[in-house]
């Protein structure tokens, strides 16, 4: 028996870059033990965003550094109407977690970069916030099929990223890579200014089809909104 997931390459910051595979990994490590806990707990409801003991002290943590945790991403990101959304109203939630991770920079500074997964059948959404000083006017020519927007009046920009799909052979205990589907993401400004920093909404399908550009910007439109400390564009 075998198990095959997905995650998308990092984006353009080159310290992500080169750390990419280390990320991906632990990501998919705990989405595979959230998927089994979640599936034995109640397969007839919607995973919810649950926070551990863990999640709660990096909860603390970011609130009196006043930065956002990964499980108040994830609790904005899994709302009621994720599935109808994305297109499939049938679906439901089968994995919802945060995590609260940082990326080293060659200067020494972790940057952190809190993050939430929601995986239903068809569709894996994330959403990330990156607390780095870069911000995003010029990042569409690094990108790939990249094509500026504007969601709820902050700067952004739409591109494409390949997937990495990582197989695990359940019971031999191996693992394999493979380059996966293609994931359409959108980098935002968290405040009108494009002040630096950014938040990241990414989507891509099981079956490695092409997801649609319209969820993905209906959902920015309205998820973005609702993550605490959002600044209202005037």
């Amino acid at each position: 028996m075998s198990e095959e997931v997905a995650a998308p390459e990092k984006g353009p910051n080159p310290w992500a870059q080169a750390i990419a595979a280390l990320v991906v990994v632990g990501a998919l490590g705990g989405a595979l033990f959230v998927f089994q806990k979640n599936d034995a707990k109640a397969a007839d409801k919607p995973a919810a965003c649950s926070p551990d003991d863990a999640d709660q002290k990096a909860a603390a943590a970011a609130k009196a550094a006043h930065r956002i945790s990964g499980t108040q991403l994830c609790t904005a990101l899994n709302r009621a109407d994720l599935p109808t959304l994305l297109g499939t109203p049938r679906e439901r939630a089968l994995t919802a977690y945060g995590s609260d991770s940082s990326i080293g920079t060659d200067g020494g500074k972790d940057i952190p970069t809190p993050g939430a997964t929601v995986r239903l059948d068809t569709y894996t959404v994330q959403l990330s916030r990156s607390y780095d000083h870069t911000p995003i006017a010029g990042m569409a020519d690094l990108l790939t099929e990249a094509q500026a927007q504007t969601v709820a009046g902050h700067p952004a920009v739409l591109y494409s990223t390949q997937t990495i799909a990582f197989r695990f052979d359940l019971g031999g205990g191996k693992s394999e890579t493979a380059p996966g589907g293609i994931a359409r993401a959108l980098i935002v400004a968290p405040d009108a200014k494009d002040r630096g920093g950014s938040y990241e909404l990414t989507v891509w399908r099981q079956d490695r089809m092409r997801p649609d550009d319209t969820a993905l910007l209906r959902i920015a439109q309205l998820v973005l909104p609702t993550v605490p400390g959002w600044t209202t564009a005037d």
